[in-house]
């Protein structure tokens, strides 16, 4: 059973990979999202509850499947 913690650091963690496996920076994919460098970084520490909405968006930014995204 993962707290509330770790199951947004696990996101976040997933998502830095996508990200750094598509060659994109903090900087470029926040651009491409329309949020701010902050924002990235505050969901790749595991620091900002996402909802669906949102994780989904970001897959499909990434052009990964939002499996990619929520494995644990």
């Amino acid at each position: 059973m993962y707290t509330k913690e770790q199951l947004l650091k696990q996101l976040g963690r997933n998502i830095k990979a996508e990200r750094v496996r598509k060659g994109y920076t903090q900087e470029s994919f926040a651009e491409k999202l329309d949020v701010t460098r902050e924002y990235i970084s505050r969901i790749e520490r595991g620091q900002e509850n996402m909802s669906i909405t949102k994780i989904l968006n970001i897959a499909n930014s990434l052009e990964t499947d939002i499996n990619n995204i929520l494995l644990f």
